[in-house]
């Protein structure tokens, strides 16, 4: 009964034919004869990192200044209560509103109309649920 090689070196030995295999630059192809595969080929395959493509992708830098617009909200829960703070300090009038996403399923969520909030101006937002409140956020548009 023959004798088989273990798994551990069948994989080596696949690695290493792989690995020859997969590298750039390791067939070379001499004067005569057939390709030569892996260390066989003479020279040691050299890989320039910088040549490597940078991972993750870079993202651009920003252009241009950032878009001043946007009232600066504080938004304040206690329990069935909802409270917005809003103060706008840029040159455009803002459009606000307050969402109230309420905990129970029978429980109405509120989203009233958008409330103007011009240059250098405040505004108080309030919303209630009839029990517990699961979220609230404050949208803005431009009029």
């Amino acid at each position: 009964m023959g004798t088989r090689p273990s798994r551990a070196v069948s994989l080596l030995v696949t690695s290493v034919v792989l690995t020859g295999l997969l590298i750039p630059g390791a067939i070379a192809q001499p004067d005569a004869g057939g390709p030569v595969y892996g260390s066989e080929a003479g020279a040691p395959v050299v890989v320039d990192v910088a040549d490597l493509p940078v991972e993750p992708p870079v993202p651009p830098p920003p252009s241009g200044a950032a878009e001043l617009f946007g009232a600066d909200c504080e938004t304040v829960i206690e329990g069935s209560q909802v409270l917005a703070n809003c103060h706008n300090g840029y040159p455009e009038t803002d459009l606000v509103r307050l969402h109230v996403e309420c905990d129970r399923w029978w429980d109405l969520d509120s989203d009233p109309a958008p409330v103007p909030v011009g240059p250098a101006g405040r505004v108080e937002l309030v919303g209630r649920c009839w029990k517990e409140v699961r979220s609230a956020w404050v949208t803005h548009q431009r009029p």
